[in-house]
């Protein structure tokens, strides 16, 4: 350090023989604020000469040659081009191509949508949606196929991206009404082909179409080719469909698992490919969109399940979604390496696991499979149970286990239940309900404190971000979600390039109309749900659903009354019975009110109108109306019967 310093000094005074003189001039440095320093004016006149001096002069800059301009302007030009690959499409083009979605825009599935032209029109996916709790008896909800029926003649097929039962449910209810053909992987069919057996249906297979991802189908005018997506079911597609006025991508439902089970990623080298050529418009799965990050491969699960079964000391029972068949897989492997023999419970776990192995996604032998009446054979250490049950479905095979209304399983203290499943969005109370019975019985619940005992199938936001970036679409239509989903979608959609005037937020029946110049709303078509109960796959008319809601909220008001002709008065009291509207100790007091109201309106009637039922017993509903409304604030279904004697 000493010889640095000396060194300094003597190259600073150009005097190496002398080191102890000063020197002249100290340097100067622009951020020195020493308080105690006394300012120098020559120093000051000589900066501020010096800055003059400057401003004179030519600055040092770097001189560009003409070819490292021109490399720069194409560097600026091809990185342009990269980033707007939809500049290839070609605006003189005047085709048009619509897009409306008849269900899964403003809801959480019943997904299903319709692409046309002038002359060919595709059906994307048709799915059913759960009821809430105000739609009394109903068990699923399908689609309004009405504007199906106004273009019948130019659908081409029906396209399914997928075998979750939102993207295929209502196939059976479509199938009762229109029948057009069916493109789909094989074990999406497969599975359609089983709702066709149970709706009287079978024939209906000979309209099956069979597809091989990474080919092009032609479909009408629409060529139609399926990219392999993963999602929470086996076999899921996106979409890539070459239209007359350019290439639609519809991701379906997916996320971006890199170590899926089953070893297949996602394509993306095919969302690369379609980015590359110019895409005009993305449909992409918003699900997730509020979820930052990534969603957790499929994966982790099973290894929280190697947790989970070496904590166990009795029997097993998982639930989960029985279309999961990677799920139940890991679930399956897990429990054949303990040693486990496996009972599948539950009709729609009992129908996919069936299929899945018969086309081979499962490998597990016949020797590993028991009955559920054949369980007490074995020590309770030696089971796993897999079931249905994991929305707390009250008829569904676990639901009853937790009431103890099961044939075959009995619960004990020592067995543990695992739910590898979240709550759909209206399911919370039934699944906060079945966890009550379940830690009644005395078993061990495993849910949500394993935070990997259940992962998503819908991609986070850095997974949307990622399609939106491979793409780079000219127009972008966020769709499946409610519309805070699609609404959080189209904002990353605007910080990934698309341009907000070039982003639609929909809900179902807007028909929007797509071209190389434009995007926009067109008109909206008749939508809605209709009611479907399960026990007997038969439709419940909207009209019955809203006498069950009104009677559920109003209550209900029967009046029976005799009324002499000859004197216009009552004949004995009348008989006044009320559900859902006073309680039982009111009742008499409420019965002597409507007999007043009977005497008023009896009292002030004309002679012609007694003659008249019909007239006699709309006075009567509408005075007992006004009355219950004014005292109760309540407006109940009233039912006069009257006779004249």
């Amino acid at each position: 350090m000493e010889n640095n310093k000396e060194n300094n000094v003597s190259n600073t005074n150009q005097n190496p023989q002398n080191t102890d003189v000063k020197p002249k001039r100290k340097p100067y440095f622009k951020n020195n604020n020493n308080p105690n320093k006394k300012p120098n004016p020559n120093q000051q006149n000589r900066n501020k000469n010096s800055n003059q001096k400057s401003r004179g002069k030519k600055s040092n800059v770097y001189n560009l040659s003409q070819e490292m301009k021109l490399a720069i302007l194409a560097g600026k030009k091809s990185q342009d081009a990269r980033m707007s690959p939809w500049r290839k499409i070609d605006v003189r083009n005047n085709a048009k191509i619509r897009f409306t979605p008849l269900g899964g825009l403003g809801e959480i599935g019943g997904n299903m949508a319709v692409l046309e032209t002038e002359d060919t029109a595709i059906i994307i996916d048709v799915g059913m949606s759960f009821p809430d709790e105000t739609m009394h008896g109903v068990d699923i909800l399908v689609p309004d196929f009405s504007y199906l029926a106004t273009i019948k003649d130019k659908i081409k097929a029906i396209v399914i991206t997928h075998a979750h039962e939102d993207h295929i449910g209502a196939m059976p209810y479509l199938f009762k009404k229109m029948k057009f053909p069916i493109y789909g992987t094989p074990i999406a069919l497969a599975m359609i082909e089983n709702k066709f057996n149970e709706h009287g249906l079978k024939d209906d297979s000979k309209y099956f179409n069979f597809v091989i991802k990474r080919e092009i189908y032609d479909i009408g005018s629409f060529k139609v080719e399926w990219i392999h997506a993963t999602h929470s079911i086996i076999d899921a597609c996106s979409l890539a469909v070459q239209t007359p006025a350019g290439t639609i991508m519809h991701t379906a439902d997916f996320k971006i698992d890199h170590t899926p089970i089953d070893g297949y990623t996602m394509d993306l080298h095919r969302f690369a490919h379609y980015g590359d050529q110019g895409v005009l418009c993305l449909f992409s799965d918003s699900t997730n969109s509020h979820n930052p990050g990534f969603t957790k491969s499929e994966a982790v699960v099973g290894r929280t399940f190697d947790e989970l079964f070496m904590l166990a000391k009795g029997r097993i029972l998982m639930s989960t979604f029985s279309s999961n068949i990677h799920r139940i897989l890991q679930a399956m492997d897990r429990g054949v390496k303990a040693g486990r023999k496996i009972c599948v419970i539950g009709r729609s776990m009992e129908r996919n696991i069936e299929i899945s192995r018969k086309l081979g996604y499962i490998d597990i032998a016949d020797k590993n499979f028991v009955e559920a009446h054949e369980i007490n054979r074995y020590k309770d250490d030696e089971i796993l149970v897999i079931t249905t049950g994991s929305q707390g479905e009250t008829m569904a095979a676990l639901s009853r286990m937790a009431k103890d209304e099961h044939r075959h399983i009995k619960l004990k203290p020592n067995d543990t239940v695992i739910i590898s499943a979240s709550a759909i969005p209206g399911n919370e109370g039934s699944v906060s309900r079945l966890m009550n019975l379940l830690m009644k019985a005395g078993v061990t619940v495993r849910y949500k404190e394993f935070a990997d005992i259940h992962v998503s199938g819908h991609a986070g936001q850095e997974e949307q971000k990622l399609i939106l970036r491979l793409v780079q679409p000219k127009f972008f239509l966020p769709v499946h979600g409610e519309y805070n989903h699609i609404a959080k979608h189209a904002k990353t959609g605007v910080s990934c390039g698309v341009p907000e005037r070039n982003i639609l937020l929909m809900s179902d029946g807007d028909q929007v109309e797509i071209t190389p110049k434009y995007l926009k709303k067109v008109k909206s078509i008749k939508t809605g749900k209709t009611y479907i109960d399960n026990q007997n796959n038969m439709t419940i008319e909207n009209d019955v659903v809203l006498s069950r809601q009104k009677l559920a909220s109003d209550g209900i008001i029967n009046i029976v009354a005799q009324i002499s002709q000859s004197d216009q008065k009552l004949v004995g009291k009348p008989v006044v019975t009320s559900y859902g509207l006073v309680a039982d100790k009111e009742s008499k007091r409420f019965a002597k009110e409507i007999e007043n109201i009977l005497d008023l309106i009896l009292s002030n009637i004309q002679e012609e109108t007694l003659k008249n039922h019909s007239a006699v017993e709309n006075d009567i509903r509408v005075a007992v109306k006004k009355h219950v409304a004014r005292t109760k604030k309540r407006f109940p279904l009233i039912i006069p019967t009257i006779f004249i004697v």
